[in-house]
């Protein structure tokens, strides 16, 4: 394994759901301390600086650091655990999947359960089952042996998947967590790269908490920072898988960076959104334009900061988002590491108080 696939590894192995991204984030400050200051907002984000030649403009590139998971709700007298989501979970991707709940004592590993297919009725044995249905079964008969292995409510639970370059010629790897740890290792190649001080601006690198369930850590950290220009860094789903038409999308694995145009939370600056599609076009590296009609980024929190903060989304494509196992491609890890890099090394005084005209 080279740096990039150790760092991937690392990140998406770490433990941090939303609201206990701990974790991940000494994994960020370990990278960002031989880089320069680095601080924390009271909420939990972790913040690297770089200065350039000049103190302005400021730039905010952010990636979040939590992960979708589970919070414990309850144990019912049989010692089954039912849990509350933190993120967005598509009910198909849960049933049988192995997970690990954090406790104060240690992990306790548990599989997430349904009503038993050979018992239940032929019309409901195909169906998915709700969330509220479902439980996690640690092997427990009583809720006295739940309590026993240190499990109690509000305790974090985490999928379990490890790393995995898969065996395509091309390097490809599968993990959980790329949503958003591939951001986050996007963010620490991109702040190591401009680590020779030749921008314009200072940069602030950002791993922000509590994105998957209400872009928290961005509204925070967006406070103390005050950027005058911001970078989200995040994962992009994309179509080409079957079932899904091209006019739903023609984002595929491998096609380069996913420029958004449009998601729920925001529609990015238009001149900085140029300056993207510009800067890709002089490097030669291709570039997706995206649209997400369900969901969004931090940049809807960070766009909207006082009185307004141009933004763009850059996005990596990636298959199976929000599951166990997700696929994404080096290959667009490299360009979008090398275009957001060229992005911040051109935006000036100038070139920055002009997004606005």
């Amino acid at each position: 394994m080279d740096d990039i696939e150790r760092l991937l590894k690392e990140l998406t192995e770490a433990s941090g759901v939303s609201g206990y991204e701990k974790d991940v984030r000494l994994i960020m400050e370990r990278r960002f301390v031989p880089l320069g200051r680095v601080s924390r907002d009271r909420l939990g984000s972790v913040i690297g600086f770089q200065k350039g030649s000049s103190v302005s403009p400021r730039i905010l590139i952010a990636a979040h650091m939590d992960e979708i998971g589970f919070m414990v709700k309850m144990v019912t007298k049989e010692g089954f655990i039912k849990f509350v989501p933190l993120g967005g979970w598509p009910n198909q991707h849960l049933p049988a999947q192995r997970v690990k709940i954090q406790t104060s004592s240690g992990p306790v590993i548990g599989v997430i359960g349904t009503p038993p297919p050979h018992l239940l009725r032929d019309k409901d044995r195909n169906a998915t089952p709700d969330k509220k249905e479902m439980f996690i079964d640690i092997g427990a008969t009583s809720n006295e042996e739940v309590e026993a292995a240190g499990v109690r409510v509000g305790d974090p639970i985490i999928p379990i998947t490890d790393f995995t370059v898969l065996s395509v010629k091309e390097p490809t790897y599968m993990a959980k967590a790329f949503d958003d740890r591939v951001g986050c290792a996007l963010l620490i190649s991109v702040m190591e790269s401009l680590a020779d001080g030749k921008h314009p601006n200072a940069v602030h690198g950002v791993g922000t908490v509590q994105e998957e369930v209400g872009l928290r850590g961005a509204t925070t950290s967006a406070e103390m920072v005050n950027p005058d220009v911001a970078v989200i860094l995040d994962i992009g789903p994309i179509g080409d898988v079957p079932g899904i038409k091209p006019d739903e999308s023609v984002t595929r694995l491998g096609g380069g960076p996913n420029l958004l145009v449009y998601d729920t939370r925001m529609i990015p600056n238009l001149k900085l959104r140029d300056l993207v599609m510009d800067t890709a076009k002089t490097l030669d590296i291709p570039l997706q334009l995206d649209t997400l009609e369900f969901g969004g980024y931090d940049g809807g929190a960070i766009h909207l900061h006082k009185s307004g903060v141009p933004t763009v989304v850059i996005a990596i494509p990636t298959r199976h988002a929000h599951s166990h196992n997700s696929i994404i491609r080096r290959k667009d890890f490299d360009l979008t590491s090398k275009l957001v890099t060229a992005l911040v090394r051109r935006l000036d005084e100038a070139t920055v108080a002009g997004l606005c005209d």
